[in-house]
């Protein structure tokens, strides 16, 4: 079955939508106008109940179907990254410095399509709660509206996500069962040594030497510590020290990102980076500290949940269009704290050739939307039949 007939007439809404908001992006928790966009739109389509607040600015609107069952949570992200647009369109960024570089617009509007159908047809049992979502970018909003109990709050079962993804066929899906985004962690190391004249070494306790130990010893936790059977990351992605030529400094700092599957590789990690840090200052005489922050968990799709969900997909796209054990990718996502508490899956679509995500040239596909929308819409009646 391809895209829905009816939100195929919902395109050109759809795309007034998206460009609207695209216009307009707002950064991590501070969604305001978006989600009161959001809501205005949710009052039009009539659904039963609208929740604002959740996360400071998140949204659950609750949609009703024919009679008991269980309740199904689709998901949308709706905030924007702190960085410039360089695209040129009718419709880019209004706000210096802001910008919808990962599709989150476009994220929403899909939403939105599902819930004008929903909301219209009913054709399904028990509820839909619809998650509109801040935060994904950074602060976690997944998980904040995960502890403000959204799950248990709302009775949501089970919970589906999608996301935009350049450079693969416009509407083609693809997703994999168990782990599909890495967990994502940051470090930051702050040496503390006794600067000194650059001629006179033997007069300092040089933090850059303990810099560069620390530096090539990070690697070793990839090439020595790790099962290479079990994928991780390391990587070192600043070092700041030092003002001038002739002058050893006081201080060095260091920063870098960690990405791991599994707790057990990231509790190994942690106790070798505690090592490596502390052996190396001592052999340089110098004082180091290590500050470890675990960021979002590892994104992982239950396996039954991944198969019902590409299922729905290719009953949109076509047998052909989708993947369903495509292996791990290295990025994170916050959705991962709702996998965590409840079973789900998390699926890419493709949007086509273009700049990647993160770029200041990305735009979301509109063409895709109605593909979106109809994938969420199809996924929830075909879970709860009448």
């Amino acid at each position: 079955m391809p895209v829905v007939n009816r939100i195929a007439g919902y395109a050109e809404d759809m795309k007034a939508w998206r460009r609207h908001l695209h216009a307009h992006p707002e950064l991590t928790f501070d969604c305001h106008e978006t989600a009161a966009f959001v809501v205005e739109r949710l009052k039009e389509f009539g659904v039963d109940e609208i929740h604002e607040g959740l996360a400071k600015t998140g949204v659950v609107a609750i949609i009703n179907g024919q009679g008991d069952g269980q309740t199904i949570g689709l998901r949308a992200d709706m905030d924007a990254l702190p960085m410039p647009e360089t695209t040129g369109l009718p419709y880019a960024s209004t706000v210096p410095g802001k910008m919808h570089a990962c599709g989150h617009d476009g994220h929403t509007t899909m939403l939105l399509g599902a819930a004008r159908y929903l909301a219209e047809t009913r054709n399904f049992k028990g509820r839909v709660a619809l998650i509109f979502q801040p935060a994904e970018e950074g602060g976690g909003g997944a998980g904040v509206m995960v502890e403000e109990g959204i799950m248990e709050r709302f009775d949501i079962a089970e919970v589906y996500a999608l996301h935009n993804i350049p450079g693969i066929d416009l509407g083609h899906f693809y997703s994999t069962p168990g782990p599909i985004m890495a967990a994502v962690d940051e470090f930051h190391i702050d040496i503390q040594g006794v600067g000194g004249h650059g001629a006179y070494p033997q007069e300092t306790a040089d933090p850059v030497m303990c810099a560069v130990g620390i530096a090539n010893a990070l690697q070793t936790i990839v090439s020595r510590n790790h099962d290479t059977r079990q994928e991780m990351v390391v990587s070192l992605t600043q070092i700041h020290t030092g003002s001038t030529d002739n002058v050893i400094p006081d201080t060095a700092y260091m920063n870098g990102t960690v990405r791991t599957f599994d707790k057990d590789v990231q509790a190994m990690i942690i106790r070798r980076m505690e090592e490596i840090v502390a052996g190396q200052a001592a052999s340089y005489g110098v004082k180091a500290e290590l500050r470890y922050e675990k960021g979002y968990p590892a994104t992982v799709n239950d396996a039954d949940k991944v198969a019902f969900a590409t299922d729905i997909a290719r009953e949109i796209s076509g047998p052909d269009a989708v993947q369903d054990n495509v292996g791990k990718e290295m990025g994170a996502e916050d959705f991962s704290y709702m996998l965590e508490a409840r079973p789900g899956a998390y699926l890419f679509i493709g949007q086509g050739e273009g700049p990647g995500v993160h770029n200041p040239n990305y735009d979301f596909n509109d063409e895709i939307s109605p593909i979106g929308a109809s994938f969420f819409a199809r996924l929830v009646e075909r879970a709860l039949p009448v």
